[in-house]
């Protein structure tokens, strides 16, 4: 018999498996932490902890991971004998346990990397041991708040019992709601799986027993399970919900018994956790190579498109070819979007480690800081967040060492004690996320930065934002295992704008904080995109760069242009009654100009060459673009079309240069440019200023 067992599959498996309950763990410790401090009993939450960290065990032993297991293990007993005592966990207890989860965390990635993986700390292991009694002592005799029958206030842990009294000291009703499942009711569609997504909706279900019975025509299984909920819904919409009449509701107060059921433990377990999923895991570098592949069709229609450009000038009858390239065209479309649908990650998951990191890294820097996320349902792909989360690391780990203040200082100031960072998503489009990272610290000194720089006071928040971004530069004395190396806000600007092709902005008050607004694309694998005529080539820029196309036959362009020093001209084009610094790419760029004709039968596009000779060939546009609050004018020869590119980035450093994002092919093999026009409105801007004077 052959072995089919995939030992590297399964690896992969458990990896993802394994980091979503981690994070899950962390997150449910942050809340009850949270819940903690203002007074208030979480029994859900401890419970999905103890989910966690029970299948996270079960897990690392199937892959042979001990220390993690045995972490595992200890943590489980902790919060088991929390929840069947209602005890609370102590802020202690909470800290304990969040560096547990730290430990598996890293145990998990030396797993991952194929290191040594050092053994479970024996200091951690005893610390949770000791947890046992202290909780165990702490045991509320909570089984006098509600009457019933012995045996069934045994099935209930006091946790659940705390949960219902605390549902009807909210005003809320508790219920007993019983199901009898029959082949008849299934073949309806109502089972108990359905049943509970019924309820769930109305209701909060705080405890599913099974009971056996005799079987009888209204019970032929002999089965049937009492859902004990809490509710404000009423009860004919409850009932008509799982089919039943309002009278077999039973209503739950504090003297009156709850309904009989026979279940033991292990039964309540495995009925609780049943559940139908409609997603599967799908590994990342199936959704590359799917994408991979439609980036060779998007390349193969451009060829397509310029084999019919040649029949139709040769006089050919290509109509219906016609027809069916539009329709592939449109299906490849569809395809586009689906693929970039199936490998987009929500934003709010992927920032579920951000609070549990932003505690540590405020306890290690001596900060009281409170972090506030509003990320909405904003999405992006994956290969975009992979990038960028490290950015946004950097930017929350800057906020907290340079610009939040100690609880001292802060006072003085007459402000809170703790510092708030705030990570919002302000803007969402088709292409284009805006994301702000602000903090109400101290601000950035303009002074200070110069004076480590040894260069001039930056005038404007644009400079300052170049001034802090370049390498090496930090305004921290002495360097720790959290910041002042003079890297952090170069890799920003390394991956949001030159890796994503975004922009990055800077907002800086003194005393009253610092916002960093990142603008990046959701996908920068295939894009949309305008081409265009410049010289003797052809190039391409991202839709989602472009603010505006003026046609400058009717244009007023203000001023003659002058060279300056680097041998570019700028003029003024005069658009919605303000100002444009315009700039040509050919000198821009030095590129020799040829003959219109010649540029025409160089474009990349056919049919974009037939329609451009249609034209008046002296016809040249303006690309507008904006960057912050300036707009900037980029002069080209000719406007060709708009298609989607499949974008091919430049990894050797040797090769790229100011300007160019990438490459893509149009379909003729030839490698075509594609342009990051916002990079270089820096390079225009003060000679732009000199126009203006």
């Amino acid at each position: 018999m052959v072995d089919s067992f995939n030992r590297e599959e399964f690896i992969a498996g458990y990896l993802a498996e394994a980091e979503e309950h981690l994070q899950s763990a962390g997150k449910n410790l942050l809340q009850l932490e949270q819940s903690l401090a203002k007074g208030e009993a979480q029994p859900r939450m401890v419970r999905e902890l103890f989910r966690s960290l029970h299948t996270l065990k079960g897990l690392s032993a199937m892959v042979d991971l001990e220390p993690v297991v045995a972490i595992a293990h200890e943590m489980e007993t902790v919060v088991r004998i929390a929840d069947q005592s209602a005890s609370s966990l102590s802020a202690s207890a909470l800290k304990l346990l969040l560096s547990a989860v730290k430990v598996m965390g890293q145990r998990v990635t030396s797993f991952a990397r194929r290191e040594p993986i050092a053994k479970a700390p024996e200091p951690l292991l005893s610390s949770l041991r000791a947890l046992v009694p202290i909780l165990s002592a702490q045991t509320k005799a909570a089984l006098g708040r509600l009457s019933g029958p012995p045996e069934l206030l045994a099935k209930l842990t006091l946790s659940e019992q705390e949960q219902v009294v605390t549902g009807l000291d909210r005003g809320q009703r508790a219920l007993c709601i019983v199901f009898v499942p029959s082949p008849e009711k299934s073949s309806r569609g109502l089972t108990m799986t359905t049943v509970r997504e019924r309820i769930a909706k109305l209701s909060e279900i705080v405890r599913v027993l099974p009971s056996s019975v005799a079987k009888t025509k209204e019970a032929p299984g002999g089965l049937t399970f009492v859902l004990l909920v809490l509710s404000s819904a009423p009860d004919a919409e409850l009932a008509s919900a799982i089919e039943v009449s309002s009278e077999s509701l039973l209503s739950i107060t504090r003297e009156a018994p709850l309904l009989d059921a026979e279940a033991e433990e292990d039964e309540r377990t495995s009925i609780d956790e049943i559940g139908h999923t409609h997603t599967i895991r799908v590994d990342a570098q199936r959704l590359d190579e799917a994408l991979e592949s439609l980036s060779a069709l998007v390349v193969t229609r451009f060829r397509l498109g310029r084999c019919l450009a040649q029949l139709r000038e040769r006089g050919s009858d290509v109509r219906e070819l016609a027809q069916v390239l539009n329709d592939q065209a449109r299906e490849l479309r569809q395809l586009r979007a689906t693929i970039t649908r199936a490998r987009m990650v929500s934003l709010s998951q992927l920032l579920e480690r951000v609070p549990l990191l932003v505690r540590g890294m405020s306890g290690s820097a001596g900060r009281q800081v409170s972090l506030k996320i509003d990320a909405g349902r904003a999405a992006l792909d994956k290969g975009v967040a992979d990038r960028v989360f490290p950015a946004i690391l950097h930017l929350i780990r800057n906020a907290i060492d340079h610009g939040i203040e100690p609880a001292a200082e802060r006072l003085k100031a007459n402000k809170p004690a703790t510092g708030v960072v705030s990570l919002t998503c302000l803007e969402r489009s088709d292409n284009q996320l805006e994301l702000c990272i602000s903090d109400d610290g101290r601000g950035i000194d303009r002074q200070r930065v110069a004076e480590k720089a040894k260069l001039p006071v930056p005038r404007d928040e644009a400079a300052l934002l170049a001034l802090i971004t370049r390498p090496g530069l930090s305004t921290q004395e002495v360097a720790t295992d959290r910041s002042g190396r003079g890297m952090g806000m170069e890799i920003v600007k390394r991956i949001v704008v030159d890796t994503l092709g975004g922009a990055l902005r800077l907002q800086t008050v003194p005393t009253r904080g610092t916002t960093f607004t990142l603008r990046i694309p959701l996908s920068i694998s295939i894009l949309d995109s305008f081409s265009f005529l410049c010289a003797a080539q052809t190039f391409v820029v991202p839709l989602s760069a472009v603010e505006e196309i003026v046609d400058l036959s009717v244009a007023r362009v203000l001023r003659s242009p002058t060279p300056n020093q680097r041998g570019f001209a700028v003029t003024m084009l005069r658009q919605h009654d303000t100002d444009i610094p315009l700039v040509s790419l050919s000198s821009l760029f030095a590129l020799a100009a040829d003959p219109p004709a010649a540029r025409l039968e160089q474009s990349a596009s056919l049919e974009a060459r037939a329609s451009a000779r249609e034209q008046d060939s002296h016809s040249q546009s303006a690309i507008i673009v904006r960057q912050g609050q300036q707009r900037f004018g980029f002069q080209v020869d000719r406007m060709l079309s708009q298609q989607e590119i499949v974008v091919r980035p430049i990894h050797d450093p040797m090769v790229k240069v100011p300007g160019v994002s990438g490459t893509t092919d149009l379909g003729d093999g030839r490698p075509t440019l594609v342009l990051d026009l916002l990079s270089l409105t820096g390079l225009i801007s003060g000679a732009a200023l000199g126009a203006q004077s």
